[in-house]
C-alpha cells in the first residue's frame, strides 16, 4: 500500500510485468465534510476525499498504456479526468488509503490484457443423456399431476 501523499506505486502484474510509479505530483486530492459515520466530528472534519487522476497527461504511463484506461475508463472520465471519492471511515488518512487503494486497482484492471476468447465446445453424449433423462423424468411427474380419474 502506497502512502498518502506520495508517489502511487502499482505492483507488477498482468499487463504491468515491471510495475508502474505516479508521482504524486500527477494526483489531486480535494478534501470535503463526509455524510459517513463519524458523529459529531463529521460536521467538523474533512474526512471525504476525492483523488482525481488523468491518464492522457500521466507522464508515468506509455501512450498506449494512456490509451488502454481512456479506453478502458471511457464512461467514467470527465474532462479526460477520473474521479474517485472515498468517504467510508472516520479518517482523512483512511480515507485517502483507500481512494489510492482504488486507483491502483482501478489501474491494474484497465492494464490487464482481455482474456482469450472462448473456444466453443460440444456438449458431451453423456451430458446430453442426463439432460433427456432428467425432462423425462420431470414430464412423467407432470403428466400425473392431472385431474382424479375413478376405476
Amino acid at each position: 500500500m502506497s502512502e498518502p501523499g506520495r508517489d502511487l506505486v502499482v505492483p507488477p502484474g498482468p499487463g504491468l510485468p515491471d510495475g508502474l510509479v505516479i508521482p504524486a505530483t500527477e494526483l489531486l486530492e480535494r478534501f470535503s465534510r463526509s455524510s459517513g459515520p463519524g458523529g459529531q466530528g463529521v460536521n467538523t472534519t474533512d474526512s471525504r476525499v476525492e483523488l482525481l487522476f488523468e491518464p492522457g497527461r500521466s507522464t508515468a504511463l506509455t501512450p498506449l498504456q494512456s490509451e488502454r484506461l481512456s479506453a478502458a475508463w471511457a464512461g467514467e472520465l470527465v474532462n479526460g479526468r477520473l474521479s474517485i471519492v472515498a468517504s467510508e471511515r472516520r479518517s482523512q488518512l483512511r480515507n485517502r488509503a483507500a481512494a489510492r487503494d482504488r486507483l491502483v486497482a482501478l489501474i491494474r484492471g484497465g492494464l490487464a490484457p482481455p482474456s482469450p476468447p472462448r473456444r466453443p465446445t460440444r456438449p458431451t453424449r453423456g451430458s446430453q443423456r442426463r439432460r433427456l433423462e432428467a425432462k423425462r423424468q420431470r414430464g412423467q411427474t407432470k403428466s400425473r399431476r392431472g385431474p382424479v380419474t375413478d376405476d
